[in-house]
């Protein structure tokens, strides 16, 4: 209680002056028209001002909730359009067959946040929330809302590590959109944003700003996911392939929600390529 009293003593010319203020402010809009009008007017503004500041506020802290719920729907865009492919494929090698093919649902997609990320080191990776508890196994590709991202390394309980595409050790195998021509994605170092497409064939006809995807002949990504688009070629060391310079599509600096992808069929063709190995 003294130190309330303390307070009001201290700070009393303050409340004085504040007072008189509002008793003026009374005053006026008490006996003319127009002041009253002109004080309406300011409140109004400020309580306008205040209600948009609140908003933009609110707006601001629920902008993470409206990605993850866009997040979620591209994902299950994107995981329906895989099992078409994938469907339309089956579809196709059984034409000549009368019998009714019922084509299982292969792809599914599990979604994570990014929890730390390194872009600047020769080795990069990346942390997400979701690990062995939530079906993260190693060997999983991981793409983002742009591209391929990288390939799961370690799965703990409740996290895992992802080798990045930028990692000097990984290789990736993709092609030209639209063609047959496939090479091996290396990326060099230095430019997060350039990866490079060797094994071309020299035979093989692109143009500048032609699409990269995944080829497909590995288990960690479908065919047909974006890598990057072609800014330029470099010299081969060998003359009968090119190197095709490529522009990434994800950026790896701001790298935030990704998505692991599960297919069904992985670990029949994980062991299918063990038994191969073994009988060598």
């Amino acid at each position: 209680m003294r130190n309330l009293l303390n307070f009001i003593i201290r700070y009393s010319t303050g409340f004085v002056f504040a007072l008189f203020v509002l008793l003026s402010c009374i005053m006026l809009a008490g006996r003319d028209a127009y002041h009253t009008s002109v004080i309406l007017t300011s409140a109004n503004s400020v309580s306008g001002g205040l209600y948009e500041t609140s908003s933009n506020i609110t707006g601001y802290f629920n902008l993470r909730n409206i990605n993850e719920r866009l997040q979620k729907s591209n994902a299950q865009l994107e995981n329906e359009n895989l099992n078409l492919r994938n469907e339309i494929a089956s579809l196709k090698a059984a034409l000549s067959d009368t019998a009714d093919v019922n084509v299982p649902k292969r792809f599914d997609y599990i979604l994570a946040s990014v929890i730390n990320n390194s872009s600047d080191r020769p080795r990069n990776y990346f942390t997400i929330n979701r690990g062995r508890l939530d079906g993260i196994m190693p060997g999983m590709g991981v793409v983002d809302q742009s591209g391929i991202v990288g390939i799961v390394n370690v799965a703990g309980p409740h996290t895992a590590r992802i080798i990045s595409v930028i990692n000097e050790t990984q290789k990736f195998s993709a092609k030209l959109k639209d063609t047959p021509f496939v090479g091996t994605l290396t990326w060099k170092g230095r430019d997060p944003s350039i990866a490079y497409l060797e094994d071309v064939p020299r035979h093989a006809t692109f143009h500048i700003g032609d699409t990269v995807v995944t080829s497909g002949y590995s288990t960690a990504f479908p065919a047909g996911l974006s890598v990057g688009t072609i800014v330029g070629r470099i010299r081969a060391s060998d003359d009968n392939f090119y190197v095709l310079k490529v522009n990434l599509a994800s950026d790896f600096k701001a790298l935030s929600t990704v998505r692991i992808i599960k297919d069904i069929y992985k670990n029949e063709l994980d062991s299918l390529v063990q038994y191969d190995i073994k009988a060598e």
